[in-house]
């Protein structure tokens, strides 16, 4: 029977040894966390997240402009009045509205005053000004909405895009790792059979520029591994590291290659935002008519005002008071109310280039909108092709590898047996690697014209569904 202190000493050890097993494995990186973890982190779609943020709140802004001005002010002030016949004009306030008689000499009698009112201006009809503006602000948020949709779409195709040059990369690092593998063992049996006088003294050296050779293709091709890496970790808005992604992409092709798009190309993300430009400044030209007309506004005042200087004052100079109490309490109110009417009638000329100005804007856009949809449309065009011959080639690619997996045993075995020479071996030792480099890009290809067809059609699903 085991003693309790031994068995509690192997259960702690097992799982000491378990979580040291569970954490040396790396967490396969799959297309659909990259994608969900680019989504989130990548500055560029933070970036316009918060642009439609800042333009909803300027939409409500806007609407809020159509209210009247509504002001209450209170003054309480303390100097003289003394008057003086003749014009004056108060340019930019820089002078005081004091109010007296026109007394024969200066003088110094100075007390308190006060003024309160309450006012409302309120531009009740501008031949539908603020109603345009506000269309114009709903069709730019709709433009941002659009614009951060086509965004988002583009990340989603640029983090496929690098997720399968990686996996590629990945996979011919790997096969320039065989293949320098195989040159090595070559180089122990040419040395040997050279030893043994069995080979001449050239073959050695042949078979040092192969393993030279193969360790530079090693290099050059982790190197592009890395390129990958880090280009992947910066779409994903991520510290550069290594990843070890899924292997669905080099194992197997597509379930349905032939699968048609669910999204009409009018409703390609990128067409979308290109359409709204349009919209955006169709809608400013609309806006900026209505300038051109004139504005009908309606305004109204209550004022109460208070003064230390009684109304004997102008015959009588003596009679004001510097009490603060009776200079700030207010005893007369006035009110007014009425509507102005105001157009400057020079407006239509300028507003008439203006609109003009944005009509050629509106037509550039429209011009851009049919090029974008034209290069849509002959990428679709393209992408069947690419699918048709990525296809092609993969199911050619098996019988390659076959038959130089084959040539490559056959001039191995030939080489040990002196029945062959280095040179033919080299290049069936070339044909192999070719062969496996081949198969690898074809796998891949086949996803990458899948994923070009998603880009082009505008229905990312069509390849982030089909594995």
């Amino acid at each position: 029977m085991v003693k309790q202190p031994f068995k509690h000493f192997i259960y702690v050890f097992l799982g000491f040894f378990s979580i040291i097993q569970a954490s040396g494995q790396e967490k396969v990186l799959t297309m659909k966390d990259a994608e969900q973890l680019a989504l989130s982190n990548y500055p560029s779609i933070k970036a316009k997240a918060s642009q439609l943020n800042a333009s909803k709140a300027f939409l409500k802004e806007t609407k809020s402009e159509y209210l009247p001005d509504v002001n209450l002010s209170a003054q309480q002030d303390y100097g003289t009045i003394n008057g003086q016949n003749g014009p004056l004009y108060g340019y930019r306030g820089l002078s005081v509205a004091s109010s007296g008689p026109a007394l024969a000499n200066q003088n110094w009698n100075a007390a308190f005053g006060a003024l309160y009112l309450a006012n409302v201006n309120w531009d009740f009809f501008a031949f539908g000004r603020a109603k345009e503006k506000v269309k114009v602000q709903k069709s730019i948020v709709g433009l941002n909405e659009n614009d951060l949709a086509q965004e988002q779409f583009q990340h989603q195709v640029r983090v496929a895009t690098a997720y399968l040059n990686l996996l590629a990369a990945q996979q011919l690092a790997k096969a320039q790792q065989d293949n320098l593998n195989r040159s090595l063992d070559l180089q122990k049996v040419v040395v040997a059979r050279v030893k043994n006088g069995l080979n001449p003294g050239v073959d050695s050296a042949l078979a040092n520029a192969e393993v030279s050779n193969a360790k530079i293709a090693l290099t050059n091709a982790q190197q592009t591994v890395q390129d990958q890496s880090n280009q992947l970790s910066n779409y994903l808005g991520i510290a550069p590291q290594n990843f070890l992604l899924d292997s669905v992409f080099v194992t197997k092709t597509p379930n349905n290659v032939d699968q048609q798009s669910a999204v009409n190309l009018d409703n390609h993300p990128i067409l979308k935002y290109y359409r709204d430009r349009i919209g955006v400044s169709d809608e400013q030209a609309k806006y900026l008519k209505t300038f051109a007309y004139p504005t009908f506004s309606f305004f109204g005042v209550y004022q109460g005002r208070g003064s230390g200087f009684n109304p004997a004052y102008a015959t009588d100079q003596a009679a004001y008071t510097s009490s603060y109490g009776s200079g700030v309490d207010p005893t007369r109110y006035n009110y007014l109310f009425g509507i102005g009417f105001v157009w400057n009638i020079t407006n239509p000329f300028r507003v008439h280039y203006n609109v003009q100005s944005q009509k050629f804007t509106s037509e550039q856009y429209q011009n851009e909108y049919n090029l974008v949809s034209q290069q849509l449309r002959d990428q679709q065009l393209l992408a069947d092709t690419r699918i048709s011959n990525a296809l092609k080639n993969y199911r050619e690619v098996p019988i390659e590898v076959k038959a130089a997996s084959d040539a490559y045993v056959q001039k191995y075995t030939l080489y040990k047996n002196g029945l062959a020479n280095i040179v033919d071996f080299t290049q069936a030792l070339y044909t192999l690697n070719r062969a496996e480099v081949d198969k690898d890009i074809a796998y891949n290809n086949v996803w990458q014209a899948l994923l070009y067809k998603a880009a082009a059609t505008g229905d990312f699903g069509l390849f982030i569904n089909n594995f």
